[in-house]
């Protein structure tokens, strides 16, 4: 059997969410997705609001994920605890809310696991090794299908994980840099990969962030509160698809729109 699974990059301010909603449907129906995973924690900008994650599952997403920005909004923290489809690294240190990956029904009677997780490399968080923390979960996880949604800086500690990892998982995306890479692949195991999804948001600006904002910050001048950028929008995602009989990815393609 086969299965097609959409990863779509971090969806950035209520104008992401907006163009989500407009156009996530018709690009499942065109691509004839069967199961949508969107990453969102920029979707307030910084951090993700509850009312944000339910206008991204109403959009059509099965499962959010996170990444560094998970704390900034407090308000989502009891909305971790209560929603087991909405994601934060499972690497997190310590004792925080949520939880770092689930196990979905997907299609004709399919479980699909979700996993979370961040890197270390220049980003200032507290967290354990995704490497041994991914080791110890794919160890305990009874599915059809595991995907993982990398939520990190460098390029090189996405590879690493993504080889890694490479045929113990069926799909592994990047997230983070909102900057889309043109490396999707299948990797020698059986796993699609690609580095970074890219981002849903602002197509102007730098990183769906008004540049002005950001070149100050590059100029040694005071941070501002992040506006959205001006102008159309954009949806930047990738299609794996998956033999599940084989438990091997059989295609990883891009398929982004532009506004």
């Amino acid at each position: 059997m086969t299965i097609n699974l959409l990863a779509v990059g971090d969806v950035v301010s209520d104008r992401g969410v907006e163009f989500l909603t407009a156009h996530l449907r018709s690009l499942c129906k065109l691509h004839q997705a069967d199961f949508v995973v969107v990453n969102g924690e920029n979707a307030a900008g910084v951090g993700i609001l509850p009312r944000q994650a339910e206008d991204i599952f109403s959009a059509g997403a099965d499962v959010i994920t996170l990444g560094n920005h998970t704390w900034n909004k407090q308000q989502i923290c009891s909305y971790l605890d209560d929603s087991p489809y909405i994601l934060r690294p499972a690497n997190y240190a310590g004792a925080v809310p949520g939880r770092g990956y689930g196990i979905y029904d997907g299609p004709r009677g399919l479980r699909i696991a979700v996993l979370n997780l961040m890197g270390r490399l220049n980003l200032d968080s507290n967290l354990d090794s995704p490497f041994s923390v991914a080791d110890k979960l794919l160890s305990g996880i009874d599915a059809d299908l595991v995907c993982v949604d990398f939520h990190a800086e460098a390029t090189s500690e996405k590879l690493a994980l993504g080889h890694w990892l490479d045929g113990r998982v069926q799909a592994f995306w990047g997230t983070h840099t909102h900057v889309p890479t043109a490396d999707a692949q299948v990797l020698s195991g059986g796993t699609g990969y690609v580095t970074d999804l890219g981002m849903t948001g602002p197509a102007n600006g730098i990183l769906g962030v008004k540049a002005e904002q950001s070149i100050n910050l590059f100029r040694g001048g005071i941070h501002q509160r992040y506006e959205a950028a001006d102008g159309p929008c954009k949806l930047e995602a990738v299609l794996f698809t998956v033999d599940t009989d084989a438990r091997r990815c059989t295609g990883a393609v891009r398929v982004d729109i532009n506004g």
